[in-house]
């Protein structure tokens, strides 16, 4: 239209001629933009003719320029009829714009197009046709398509959901919902679309706080809330929601969805790690959950459909696959029960009871049979009519064999699997209420076995202990227990003995014997040849009153017994014991408060040479008992040996002596003076012994060539090499040692040689009877001499009279201790009695 007034213009205004030649640039430089589009262009007349058009419009339609001039431009289209309402609308409004149509090529191929047209005019400014451009949108039709098929899609998929599904807006207005949530709320499509969100929950501020969370973090997972309908019915839900954006990239609103809390507390647990499937009332399973797939190796394929026999298997079907097992029994468990009476009464129970539970045995689609727990409830509907069965099954192969080695645990010795002190105390218990003949109990401990683990080690001896355990069962009647209560003490419970006592002693008496030469035979302990012997302790029972505690008690006692009779034997229990026993136990518990109340005292007597004159002392421990006076060593030294309480009394009795040689040394007519200490063996045995000694020395800043250390010859027969290097470490910084009662053990004359001892004492025993016994004289006559040889300082012990010392001195011992130059006494007294 600009082209032609342009034309109207230049007619106007200039010549002819140069009108003219206007008129066909612009016509040329117009057909020059027309061709150089790539959309199709035409130029239509009134009537709807084509009048011009470019090549573009050539391509869409396969039709060349001579066949499209005049002919009719709604032809071109899938559509005529529409393409006609186009261009005479054009002609009556003066424009369209993106109207669409389809262009049909002489192929049949279709583009769809957009077309843009208005009219032009002629000279007079009359109507004088419609330019008319198209636009493809072929791909971007297609690609709405897509969208709208994918919306109808998604719209299905929200539609089909049994789940109340809604989008809300970021005001809070419900934009959309689904069927659903107008069956959980009651209201219909229309008065929720636009409404408050929140309106519909019990706590709508709860609700609001909710999807504002959505907005602010993007999603919410498991939000509780509870949904009102509009007859007052409240369903509890929980909400999964987040947000979704727009075509930018911003957040359009939130997606949300709920699950009925119920269901979904169901699914939870229908997918837990029980096995579980649901039959119907005719027992036929509808479904499963993974779980009874890992248990039973059967799938859903496997399963659903089929007929559930409980505590039945009808083993001639195999199930595999649906097509297999579709109407078959199912098999599931035991395949031992195929008592048909069995199978009635357990689906009986089911109906009466409404349950049936128990452990059973199942068989997997592979055919392992296995334990299992199973529990099968009714469900039954108002009436009172069985709709269903909810059976749960759980593989208990794992918790089982973890119960029989708990049991096996509590009930038996790890090492021997022998009954341990609980099972034999049950069956002692049982024994007791039987009340069939008398019984016997036969405590038996291993003798000196402590020594044998000490130098062969642990594991000869655990392999000892596994050969004993096997000896003592072989030994024994049926009817019998051996048990092991622990380290190397067993016992063994007769049964079913004669009613008379003398028989029934006879009996255990013939047993114990059975036993001992038993035990006596050799143990192959690896390379070693070992041999063992028992001590053991006999009580019988017949009074069905008897506590089991004392019963084994009694037995416990006769060991003691049968140990003080030389080992290797046995002994009944004798009343008379239980008062030692007694004393005993009575002076253990005193011996740990004298720790604790400082109820020790050192006493301390002179050393002197063969001129009287005082050299030394030595440190004797006492016990000052607040209910027995004083209380000498020999009386609890042992038993503080035995139970570990040497190692604090020992450490008090070397501090206390170096704290008296503290004293001493700050004395110019004292300092002079040694003070010599015992020293046990297990302190002796203490890895940190050299340590100890070296902390006290310096603890109280003693000269350590004033304090001597005494051991026993016991003490060297075993480990001499660790304690040669203890007693090296310690006479490098001065402290001194004597071998105290030396001719009363067994030391070897060449490990003497390597010990750094200072002195031999000589035992009091051989000192005593000197002056009328020529063996003991000349027992001494040779330790004098051996002492001599050695370059060793000798000392006699327990010199009472003069003619003791004088035909100690005749022999070369120099030094001397006895009551004749005094007694041990109190540190006051002694230092008066100097």
């Amino acid at each position: 239209m600009i082209i032609i007034r342009f034309i109207n213009q230049i007619l106007k205004y200039s010549g002819r001629k140069r009108a003219q030649d206007a008129v066909q640039v612009a016509l040329q430089y117009s057909r020059s933009l027309i061709e150089a589009s790539l959309d199709p262009l035409v130029t239509i007349s009134a009537e709807g003719k084509i009048t011009d058009l470019n090549t573009a419009t050539e391509v869409v339609t396969g039709a060349d320029r001579a066949s499209l001039i005049g002919s009719d431009f709604a032809d071109y289209f899938t559509d005529p009829e529409k393409a006609r309402n186009g261009y005479q609308k054009v002609f009556s409004q003066g424009y369209v714009t993106d109207y669409p149509l389809a262009i049909r090529h002489v192929s049949s191929k279709v583009t769809d197009v957009l077309y843009n047209a208005s009219v032009y005019y002629n000279a007079k400014g009359e109507v004088a046709g419609a330019f008319a451009a198209a636009r493809d949108v072929t791909e971007r039709k297609r690609a709405e398509e897509a969208m709208q098929a994918a919306l109808q899609y998604s719209r299905s998929l929200i539609e089909a959901s049994l789940d109340p599904l809604v989008t809300i807006s970021a005001e809070g207005k419900i934009t959309d919902l689904n069927t659903a949530t107008e069956v959980v709320t009651g209201a219909d499509r229309a008065s929720l679309i636009g409404s408050d969100f929140a309106d519909y929950f019990t706590d709508p501020e709860k609700a609001r706080n909710g999807y504002q969370k959505v907005f602010s973090q993007g999603y919410v997972t498991d939000y509780p809330l509870a949904i009102r309908h509009v007859s007052g019915k409240i369903t509890d839900v929980i909400y999964n929601a987040s947000v979704y954006y727009n075509a930018k990239g911003e957040v359009a609103g939130v997606f949300a969805a709920a699950r009925d809390a119920d269901l979904a507390l169901t699914a939870t647990i229908f997918e837990s790690q029980e096995g579980m499937f649901i039959t119907g009332a005719n027992a036929v399973i509808r479904r499963i959950n993974k779980a009874f797939t890992n248990i039973t190796g059967y799938t859903t394929e496997d399963s659903v459909g089929q007929k559930f026999k409980i505590l039945r298997l009808d083993s001639q079907i195999e199930v595999h696959t649906a097509e297999d097992s579709i109407g078959q029994k199912f098999e599931l468990l035991s395949p031992d029960s195929d008592d048909e009476t069995f199978y009635t009464e357990s689906w009986g129970i089911i109906n009466n009871t409404g349950m049936w539970t128990g452990e059973t045995m199942g068989k997997r689609k592979n055919g392992e049979i296995y334990p299992l727990n199973l529990s099968v409830p009714a469900v039954k509907d108002i009436k009172g009519v069985v709709t269903n069965y909810v059976a749960t099954l759980t593989d208990i192969t794992k918790s089982k064999a973890a119960s029989d080695k708990i049991k096996d645990l509590a009930f038996y010795d790890t090492l021997t699997h022998l009954p341990n002190r609980r099972m034999l105390m049950d069956k002692l218990k049982q024994a007791l209420t039987a009340r069939s003949g008398s019984g016997a109990v036969l405590f038996l401990d291993l003798d000196r076995f402590k020594s044998l683990n000490d130098t062969l080690g642990h594991d000869m001896g655990d392999a000892l202990l596994k050969q004993v355990a096997n000896r003592l069962h072989k030994c024994i009647r049926s009817s019998d227990t051996v048990a092991r209560l622990g380290g190397d003490e067993f016992i063994v419970l007769l049964e079913g003995l004669s009613e008379q006592h003398i028989v029934a002693a006879a009996q255990a008496k013939t047993t114990a014997e059975i036993l001992l030469n038993a035990l006596n035979l050799p143990y192959q302990l690896g390379s070693y040849k070992q041999l063992s012997t028992a001590s053991i302790g006999v009580t019988l029972f017949s009074d069905h009153k008897t506590d089991p505690h004392t019963i084994i008690k009694q037995a416990d006692i006769a060991i003691y017994q049968a140990k003080n009779a030389g080992r290797n034997a046995f002994r009944f229990y004798d009343p008379k014991m239980q008062e030692v026993i007694s004393n005993r136990v009575d002076m253990e518990r005193d011996l740990h408060q004298a720790i604790e109340q400082q109820q020790f005292q050192l006493y301390y007597q002179l050393q002197v040479d063969s001129m009287d004159r005082p050299l030394r002392a030595e440190a004797l421990l006492r016990w000052q008992h607040p209910e027995r006076n004083t209380i000498p060593p020999l009386e609890f030294i042992p038993l503080a040996e035995e139970i570990g309480l040497i190692l604090p009394i020992g450490q008090w009795v070397l501090d206390t002596a170096c704290a008296q040689l503290a004293t001493w040394q700050k004395n110019s007519h004292k300092k002079h003076f040694i003070i010599s200490v015992n020293v046990s063996a297990k302190q002796l045995a203490q890895e940190d012994f050299v340590a100890q000694v070296k902390k006290t020395i310096e603890h109280h800043g003693i000269d350590s060539t004033k304090l001597k250390l005494e051991l026993t010859e016991s003490m060297l027969i075993e480990n001499v090499d660790n304690i040669i290097s203890k007693m090296n470490a310690l006479s490098k910084i001065g402290v001194r040692f004597s071998l105290d009662d030396f001719g009363t053990g067994y030391s070897s004359l060449q490990y003497l040689k390597k010990l750094p001892f200072c002195q031999l004492k000589i035992d009091q025993s051989f000192v005593r009877d000197i002056t009328d016994d020529e063996s003991d004289l000349a027992i001494v006559s040779t330790i004098i001499a051996m002492a001599h040889s050695l370059d060793l300082d000798v000392i006699a012990e327990g010199v009472e009279v003069k003619e003791q010392k004088q035909l100690l001195a005749n022999k070369g011992c120099l030094q001397f201790q006895g009551y004749l130059f005094g007694k041990p006494m109190p540190i006051d007294a002694f230092m008066a009695s100097l």
